[in-house]
Parts: C-alpha cells; structure tokens; sequence
C-alpha cells in the first residue's frame, strides 16, 4: 500500500499524512509542483519528529510518477466518483491518490485512475479535509489487507 499526494498545496496536510505513513509503514508519494516550499515551517511543525521515520519519495512531475507505479492500482479519492470506498476491495499493492486541497486533480489525472472513490458525506457539503479522508480510506484499506503494523509486546 502507498499514499501518493497529487500537487499538495496546504503544507500542514502534507505533515500529518507523512506522520500517518510513518506511523503506519505506509510510503508516501509527493508528486510535485507543491504549493509551499517542501521545507516550509507548517510541513516541519505538522511532521514533528517523524520525518526521519517516513518513507518518503518526491516525484517533479505526474509524467515521473506514472513511470514509477509499476503496474500498481491507482486507486483516486474524489468527490465526483459513484463507488463508496466501503464498497470497494483494496489489494496490498493499491497506490491511494489524492489530489490537491484548493482544486482536487485534472481530469487526465482522474482518468488515469484504476478506480476512483468516494467518501459518503452529507447532502450539501463539498468535502473532507484531505488528510482526514486519506487517513479514513488508509485505514480502512489497511484493515482489508491486514496491513497494520503488529503492536509492540509492551503494549
């Protein structure tokens, strides 16, 4: 399983989903331009400590990414799919993508996707935060494939 990030633009939500993927043992993908400069104080402050633990890797471009997923799933969080991520059957090797905070994903981008998902929210309302629906569908992603990091025996 991978978490990639289409064109960030909100460096807190980059923070919290590279602590998640180090908390988790999950890669994270940053397909770049970004809106802030990478090493901006929010992404630091949001990161803390766990940087160092993230297994990040940062493409230049969408045309570099799509030659580094291998045949991979790429499995699109949007507003505009039909099919629930409840609904859905993830597999270890799927890539979860999301796109930017200020304006979601181009459609050549939400073409290129496997499979597109969507998060049941209530009629009216546009979205979740990013790093909170990615961390929703992760988990549940996670919990599908038995990808949980086993606890430690001190727990």
């Amino acid at each position: 399983m991978r978490l990639a990030l289409y064109q960030p633009d909100i460096a807190p939500n980059v923070g919290t989903l590279l602590r998640l993927g180090a908390c988790l043992g999950v890669p994270v993908d940053i397909i770049e331009p970004c809106g802030f400069p990478f090493g901006a104080k929010d992404l630091k402050r949001a990161v803390m400590d766990y940087a160092a633990a993230a297994d990040l890797t940062r493409h230049v471009s969408w045309q570099e990414f799509t030659r580094h997923k291998s045949g991979k799933r790429l499995i699109l969080l949007s507003t505009k799919a039909d099919v629930t991520y409840t609904d859905f059957t993830f597999t270890e090797s799927d890539i979860l993508l999301v796109g930017r905070e200020s304006a979601g994903v181009p459609e050549t981008v939400h073409d290129a996707a496997d499979h597109r998902l969507l998060i049941p929210m209530t009629e009216g309302l546009r979205s979740i935060n990013v790093a909170l629906s990615a961390a929703m569908v992760l988990g549940e992603a996670l919990r599908q494939t038995a990808g949980f990091p086993k606890p430690s025996p001190s727990l």
